[in-house]
Order: C-alpha cells, then sequence, then structure tokens
C-alpha cells in the first residue's frame, strides 16, 4: 500500500503531466517501442507428426503438436504476434499421398496461421485439390501477387495482399511464388500465368507502404534464399532490387539460416531475410521494435528447435 508522501507525491506528478498538456504524454509514445513477433515456417511438406525414432539425425524432431506448444507459449508471453508460412505445406509424407492435403491445411487453421504463400509442391495433387483444400478447410489466406489463376480452379482462392491490424501497428504482407514452367508439370500448373515477381513485389509493396500505410511490409516468399545462376530470381535478388520491402520470409531451397541476412535495398534501407530449413524442424521468430524516435528494427532473432519436449 502506498504511503500518504508517497500518494502525494505520485499525484502530483500525474496532475503535472496533465497539466503540461498533451507534449509529456506524447513524448513518452515517441520513445517508448512497440512491439511485433513474427512467427515462421516454410516447406514443412505435410510433416504432421514428428520424425520417428529411428536413430536418423532428425528423430523425434518436428510435428505440429510440439510447434502448437511454442506458438501457444509464446501468444501467452507477447501481445502482438503474426504466424505466417511460405509455402510447401504438400508433399513429402503418406499424409499427403492419401489425404492430398486436408489435415495440413486443418492443421494450421487450428494453429491459428494469419497468412501463407503458395508453394511449387502445393499444386502436387492438382489445382482443383488445391482449391478444394482451401474453402474447405483454410481459416488464412494464401497470398501471392505474380500468379494469375484466371480461368482456372484457383481463380478468386488467393489474393495479392493482405493487411492485418497489431495494436497500433499496421502490417502488410504479401506473398510471391516460383516459375512453374519446369518445375511444376504442364496438367498441374495449367492455365496459371506467372508474372514477373520483382514487378509485382514491387508495386504491391509500394501500395501497402505508401497507399496502406503500413507501418511494416512484409514478402512471404517461394522463389529460394540463394542461388549460383545470375539469370534465378531469388530472395537475395528481390530483397536487393526491392524499395518497400521490410522483411523476407523465405522458402522452396530448405535454407538453414542461423540468423537473418540483411541487405540494403535500392535505397539504402534494411532488408531482414530469413528462411528456417524444411520440415517444420525449426520455428522462426523475429522481434522487432517500432519507435517513432527511430523507426523500426529487428531487436532480436531466434531459431527455435520443435520436438517433443518444446514448449514444455
Amino acid at each position: 500500500m502506498l504511503s500518504r508522501k508517497k500518494f502525494i507525491r505520485q499525484a502530483a506528478l500525474s496532475a503535472g503531466a496533465v497539466m503540461a498538456g498533451p507534449s509529456l504524454l506524447e513524448a513518452a509514445d515517441y520513445f517508448n517501442p512497440l512491439k511485433l513477433t513474427i512467427l515462421h515456417t516454410n516447406d514443412t511438406h505435410s510433416r504432421l507428426e514428428p520424425f520417428p525414432m529411428d536413430g536418423g539425425r532428425n528423430q523425434g524432431m518436428g510435428g505440429v503438436a510440439a510447434r502448437s506448444r511454442l506458438i501457444s507459449q509464446i501468444r501467452q508471453e507477447e501481445e502482438q504476434v503474426l504466424l505466417l508460412d511460405a509455402g510447401d505445406i504438400f508433399q513429402g509424407t503418406p499424409y499427403f499421398n492419401i489425404y492430398k492435403g486436408e489435415p495440413e491445411i486443418k492443421a494450421m487453421s487450428m494453429l491459428g496461421y494469419d497468412a501463407c504463400t503458395i508453394g511449387n509442391h502445393d499444386f502436387d495433387a492438382g489445382m482443383e485439390n488445391l482449391a478444394t483444400q482451401l474453402t474447405g478447410h483454410a481459416r488464412f489466406p494464401m497470398l501471392v501477387c505474380n500468379y494469375d489463376f484466371s480461368g482456372t480452379p484457383m481463380e478468386q482462392k488467393t489474393e495479392p495482399y493482405r493487411v492485418f491490424k497489431k495494436g497500433k501497428l499496421t502490417i502488410g504482407v504479401l506473398g510471391v511464388g516460383i516459375e512453374g514452367k519446369g518445375l511444376v508439370p504442364d496438367n498441374l500448373f495449367g492455365s496459371t500465368q506467372y508474372q514477373d515477381p520483382l514487378q509485382k513485389a514491387n508495386e504491391t509493396a509500394y501500395l501497402l507502404k505508401k497507399k496502406k500505410n503500413c507501418d511494416m511490409v512484409i514478402c512471404l516468399s517461394h522463389l529460394g534464399y540463394q542461388y549460383k545462376e545470375t539469370d534465378k530470381i531469388s530472395d537475395e535478388v528481390l530483397a536487393k532490387e526491392s524499395s518497400h520491402i521490410d522483411l523476407v520470409i523465405g522458402g522452396h531451397t530448405h535454407t538453414f539460416l542461423d540468423q537473418p541476412v540483411i541487405y540494403k535495398n535500392k535505397s539504402g534501407n534494411d532488408v531482414v531475410v530469413n528462411q528456417v530449413g524444411f520440415a517444420g524442424l525449426i520455428l522462426g521468430r523475429l522481434d522487432f521494435e517500432f519507435t517513432k524516435f527511430s523507426g523500426k528494427k529487428l531487436a532480436k532473432s531466434h531459431t527455435i528447435s520443435v520436438s517433443q519436449k518444446s514448449g514444455g
């Protein structure tokens, strides 16, 4: 309980702040950071259960139950959390061979994913199947801005971007997919029109930053982290050739990055790029802070191993 002297002093300070007008309150708001925690996966490839205890290097690792415990624990600790996936949800275990993606999409919905993008293996049972799984079981959007699905079963089943309100923060998320020709059989990719991912990503990011007034723009990319071939578009190229993207969460190349990589974009600003391997072995975590004084910064990053012991 407050002593009489402390109570009078505290009341006087509070009254002084109010009498000083909004300037002190605005100053506090100017310096106090807003926080956002971004959790992410990529290339989970139908790995719903942990790897079997067969002596392999990944035994006991992965699985949606352990991932769910981790996500729930973090959501209890942090007020503003986004959960995102960078594609290749399907293919890799008998679950997909038998059920064609239904349990994978249901699991992501139960875990409360906010958004994903599309990977090349998500076409593996055909576009009609993917459309059916999304329509029937997804409680999150699949984002891709450089595929034109007009005249296909996937028409109007995806969105180019989605805007999320997280407390006082406005976060724009867009998606880009990889070229399907030569990677996805023609009968599965159908008449999908592939569009330049750099052009479409930059156009969409401009819209989100300048028209939608987003505090941060995140690109979910299934382009792949890095290539030796100079003519292939990667997350590295995307980051360097962008203007309004702040974070690229990548997939496709199954790259395990111990720490996010930071590139300079065309305007000389930082773009954070991260990818966390495959099969749900790792849950990526990026903690950002936003202030009016210093803008946004990556305050902390984690690569959290997912196992049967995860989350207590």
